[in-house]
């Protein structure tokens, strides 16, 4: 009986499989229409569907709000009592329905044709209310279900995947970029993933600055007090002119050199390898590890001399995990 399940579950993927295959084939220029006139709409995005796909339908606007374009989801029944009025003539209306002629969608289509509401329709029958109704038909291959043929399965799987299609697709047309959306998901997994330097590095006085032309005997005292295992040396205008950290100093000592009276310029590193703030500390933890490093120095881009924050490789692996 386990056996017999197995094999019942692996028709079902195959099902599914079989059906996201016609849909890629099935993809045309309606496809391009509805990611074109999407990206220049300056309101909502609306999106609904009756049972299955009413449900499809909420994932749908769910994603297209995530990556930048504003959108919610409606019910088809709830329409018929006072929802409408939630739909603006300056929003684009996405309706979804295997068969295309639900009746519940019947007064969802006179109401957008009456007040001129661009409506995208996504169907599978092109002899529907809905495909002649609509501006923009997204047909969608008819696909064999689960479940004695009848059970909504592979049918809401590439509905789903055509909304997931449309949102990425609006995504990089709109340059929706993970900055972007970092700012929508600010918590959880994801939030953690998008983090940036800004995010986590110290600023101001936590910075371990000093002067070019002070002292080893100075740079020593001011190592030991920030604890961080590295110096930022700058000029007097605050520029970085560069990095002493305990490494160097490890070195020094190893030749025996009476080093108190020397100024710190003259053992800094130039050039040390910094980072922009907005560079997530991911791609940071992966450059650090590269060069052998465990501090970094942050400049932004108004000011690429001047650093304006420093991380530690333990703060990158704490936000990290």
């Amino acid at each position: 009986m386990e056996n017999e399940n197995y094999r019942i579950g692996q028709n079902v993927i195959d099902l599914q499989i079989k059906a996201l295959k016609k849909l890629k084939n099935s993809m045309n220029i309606s496809f391009n229409q509805a990611v074109r006139l999407i990206s220049k709409c300056k309101s909502k995005v609306i999106v609904c569907g009756v049972g299955k796909s009413g449900i499809i339908a909420s994932k749908i606007s769910a994603t297209l709000s995530s990556v930048g374009t504003p959108s919610f989801s409606i019910s088809a029944n709830d329409c018929s009592h006072g929802d409408l009025g939630r739909i603006t003539k300056n929003d684009i209306l996405i309706l979804i329905s295997n068969s295309g002629n639900t009746s519940e969608l019947k007064n969802i289509i006179k109401y957008s044709k009456y007040n001129k509401i661009k409506l995208i329709g996504i169907m599978s029958n092109k002899n529907s209310i809905l495909y002649r109704s609509s501006n923009i038909k997204i047909l969608i291959p008819n696909v064999l279900e689960a479940g004695h043929g009848i059970v909504p399965t592979s049918s809401t799987t590439i509905q789903l995947s055509i909304g997931d299609a449309l949102a990425i697709s609006l995504m990089y047309k709109k340059k929706f970029t993970k900055l972007d959306f970092k700012k929508f998901h600010p918590s959880g997994n994801l939030g953690s993933k998008l983090k940036t330097a800004e995010d986590i590095m110290l600023v101001k006085n936590k910075i371990p600055f000093i002067n070019e032309n002070e002292k080893m005997k100075k740079a020593l005292k001011v190592i030991n007090i920030k604890r961080l295992g590295f110096l930022v040396i700058i000029n007097q205008q605050g520029i970085n002119k560069g990095v002493f950290t305990d490494g160097d100093l490890k070195r020094l000592m190893q030749k025996k050199r009476e080093i108190d009276n020397f100024k710190i310029k003259k053992f800094m590193t130039k050039k040390p390898f910094a980072v922009e703030k907005n560079m997530l500390i991911s791609d940071i933890l992966s450059l650090m590890n590269k060069k052998k490093i465990t501090n970094v120095c942050v400049y932004s881009k108004e000011n690429k001399k001047k650093t304006v924050g420093v991380i530690h490789i333990h703060d990158l692996l704490k936000n990290l995990n």
